[in-house]
């Protein structure tokens, strides 16, 4: 359609009337009769009025608009999943998903047809990336099996709407079981390309194949979690916990098998049980007890047997990996409930140490029921190494119990007692076996009883800043540097103890004063009984050191102590580690680690330089490089894609000297990612479709709604106006300039200007 129309300048008539009557009025003004013949006189007259004239239509502003329909162009996509999991066999007529999958793309045939008239229609199959399927007359070429290993279905629509970009997106139809089964770099999350798809106005239409609890189809054994502690010392027991999932194999009896492989190489079946599930998809725990002989890294592994119809094994068996540690501190920590600051810190600084093991008891005279049952056995020679005493009365105890713990420190046993209301004299130990081996002098007068508050008679009131003696400089529990002169220094800039110390009646003859208060009141004794060291100390404030800055000698201290204590203060520098914080990772997941030396008390051996590769399943070696900072070296691998076991190897030096190697192990799991769980996720894609303002559909709906989409292509008809005008063009003002330049050139020539 094709109209005119005037936009006059103001939107007014009127002005252009005036100018017009005002031109007209100027005609009249021309050249006197006498100097020009009439028919010149007539030629200006007329070219004047076609200037005039050109003037007012301009001020009219003709405009010429032609309206036209046309259709918008755009495009239909159809995702159909191609992964693994397609092949179950849990569709109410006992087909598979993608035999239901290729059914409902055969009823839709004709709706695809009709819009491909109208419309751009392109299909897709997807597993772990979007690939073009063919499309011929409304037909979608399908493979005949799905095959794909993973389903990123986050990725696939991100790629697809990259691909996509710019056109008109009619709608999104995706057909799967609706599980994400995918490793790094294409998991991106669904959600956030429903996020997007919202933000342009796509709607996706989700079509689930599969059932959501597999409705007893699925049949699969698999262990689903296998924890145990990384480290555990030679001859301590080792809680395993283990969890196990079945699924179609209600009732019966399942064999399970604990497997060790010892650092020799050695596999032997350590337990077994018989696990059977009461209902479909039920999660079993299982524990077991494992107690090592020999120090070294052990694989421990939980294996079911494979069941009749199993679709995947590969989940029947998993792994993980302990350090077992030679010659490793056990050290028993008995406080009162409901136990101090200190008693937290300390804990703390030596759980830092992986070669000494913590094991911490809160006694509560008045809950008795919360006395561990061996704890009268904890006290018998061998048991630990080291025993450490809080704030805790002696009527915490029985008699027999700090009887044989007095017999084994007699033994070779180590004991500190630390400070503390309840402590040493004032918490009855006097008159109890212990006043035979600590090493300071205990009256029974000065015992106090609990809550009776701090008596000056027994107790430096704080803060009680403590420092070596002359004799304790030389004692390897107070060197907190690396020379006598660094030492000093850092015991000058420790903070004093802020709650005080116990006061001592004195020290026993043939004690050594190691510390003591600047009013050398004794803070720190140690004395050798029989076998066994003993220390006495009279603070239970260090925890003061921690929180003002001082981590590195808080832990330092206590670690020392444990050493001493335990005869193990002449260990050797150079104790090279590496350390992961897991020791399973999935296909393509990248891994991390630390490294790091240390001298005999703990510290970090300064200007240490490390090398570190990485032993693949095939005995292929990569080397890893390393980065320093300030807190730690620590390094990361990424090549993890084949299943199997792997070795992190680290070699350390300090200027040129070999410091010694350390390795670890870490295990990638061999998993089926589409057949080791496949149940649908109806929950997915009912919120994706909900997300985007599309729908969730059932497969018969599909036909139904791609005519509703047919008939909405009306909608895309759209009317455009195109405006021409003439007045405000070149060739217009062109003309006007060259009638007035054309007046000009006769007015001169016939002599009039």
């Amino acid at each position: 359609m094709i109209r005119w129309f005037l936009y006059p300048v103001g939107d007014s008539y009127l002005v252009a009337a005036a100018a017009a009557v005002a031109l007209l009025l100027l005609l009249g003004i021309g050249p006197a009769r006498e100097k020009i013949s009439p028919r010149r006189r007539g030629v200006l007259i007329a070219v004047r009025s076609a200037v005039f004239a050109m003037i007012v239509l301009a001020m009219l502003r003709p405009t010429l608009v032609v309206m036209e329909t046309r259709k918008q162009s755009a495009t239909l996509i159809v995702l159909a999943d191609q992964s693994r999991s397609m092949t179950i066999r849990d569709d109410l007529n006992g087909r598979s998903r993608w035999e239901a999958l290729r059914e409902a793309v055969a009823n839709a045939r004709g709706g695809l047809q009709s819009l491909g008239r109208e419309i751009e229609v392109k299909a897709y199959t997807f597993d772990s990336e979007p690939r073009p399927a063919k499309l011929v007359d409304g037909r979608i070429e399908l493979p005949d099996a799905p095959d794909g290993a993973q389903t990123a279905i986050g990725y696939t629509l991100e790629e697809v709407l990259r691909q996509e970009a710019g056109k008109r997106v009619l709608g999104v139809f995706l057909l799967s079981d609706g599980a994400q089964r995918t490793v790094p770099p294409r998991d991106a999350l669904p959600q956030t390309a429903a996020a997007r798809m919202k933000h342009l106005g796509q709607p996706l239409y989700t079509i689930r194949f599969g059932q959501s609890r597999g409705q007893g189809q699925v049949q699969d054994a698999a262990v689903t979690d296998l924890v145990a502690d990384p480290t555990v010392f030679v001859k301590n027991e080792l809680a395993i916990a283990a969890q196990v999932r079945i699924d179609g194999y209600v009732n019966r009896p399942i064999p399970a098998a604990l497997l060790v492989e010892t650092p020799a190489g050695k596999t032997q079946t350590i337990a077994e049980q018989t696990v059977q599930a009461t209902e479909d998809g039920q999660r079993i725990p299982l524990k077991f007890r494992f107690v090592p002989d020999a120090p070294g890294e052990y694989k421990l592994s939980l294996k079911l047997e494979a069941q009749p119809g199993e679709l995947v094994t590969t989940n029947n068996r998993l792994s993980t990996f302990v350090q077992v540690l030679k010659g490793g501190i056990r050290v028993l920590y008995v406080e009162a409930f409901p136990g101090r600051v200190e008693r937290r810190f300390l804990i703390q600084s030596l759980a830092g140490s992986p070669d000494i093991g913590v094991d911490a008891v809160l006694l509560n005279e008045h809950a008795p029921e919360t006395r561990p049952q061996d704890f009268s056995q904890r006290f018998q020679a061998g048991k630990y190494d080291v025993y450490l005493l809080g704030n805790i009365d002696a009527a915490a105890f029985r008699k027999e119990e700090l009887a044989e713990l007095a017999a084994t420190v007699k033994r070779g046993a180590g004991l500190i007692m630390t400070g503390g209301l309840q402590s040493f004299g004032p918490g009855g130990y006097a008159e109890t076996p212990l006043a035979d081996v600590l090493p300071v002098k205990m009256d029974r007068l000065e015992r106090q009883r609990p809550g009776s508050g701090v008596s000056k008679d027994l107790h430096l009131l704080g803060p009680v800043k403590m420092r070596p003696t002359p004799v304790g400089t030389t004692n390897y529990c107070l060197r907190l540097g690396g020379t006598p002169e660094e030492s000093a220094s850092i015991w000058t800039q420790l903070p004093p103890l802020k709650e005080g110390a116990n006061k001592f009646a004195g020290a026993k003859p043939g004690a050594l004063v190691l510390a003591e208060s600047e009013q050398k009141e004794p803070l720190l004794l140690a004395q050798t009984v029989g076998e066994g060291r003993v220390l006495a100390f009279a603070g239970d404030s260090t925890w003061q050191w921690w929180m003002r800055g001082f981590q590195t000698p808080h832990k330092r201290f206590w670690r020392q102590v444990i050493l001493w204590l335990a005869k193990k203060d002449e260990a050797t520098e150079g104790n090279v580690w590496v350390r992961l914080n897991q020791r399973r990772f999935t296909p393509g997941q990248r891994v991390e680690f630390t490294v790091g030396a240390q001298g005999p008390s703990g510290e970090p051996v300064p200007n240490a330089s490390f090398q570190a590769e990485v032993e693949l399943p095939g005995a292929k070696k990569t080397p890893v490089a390393l980065v320093q900072s300030a807190e730690a070296t620590s390094g990361s691998f990424r090549d993890t894609q084949s299943p199997g076991d792997y070795t992190i190897r680290v070699a350390a030096t300090q200027d040129g000297r070999d410091l010694g190697s350390a390795s670890i192990r870490f295990l990638v799991v061999e998993q089926d990612l589409e057949l080791d769980n496949p149940m649908a996720d109806a929950t997915l894609m009912d919120h994706l479709a909900a997300m985007t303002g599309g729908r969730a559909l059932v497969p018969e709906e599909l036909p139904t709604v791609l005519r509703e989409l047919a008939e909405t292509t009306e909608n895309l008809e759209i009317q455009t106006e195109t405006k021409k005008t003439f007045w405000d063009t070149w060739p217009f003002l062109l003309a006007l300039v060259g009638l007035l330049s054309v007046e000009w050139y006769l007015r001169k020539r016939w002599g009039l200007v």
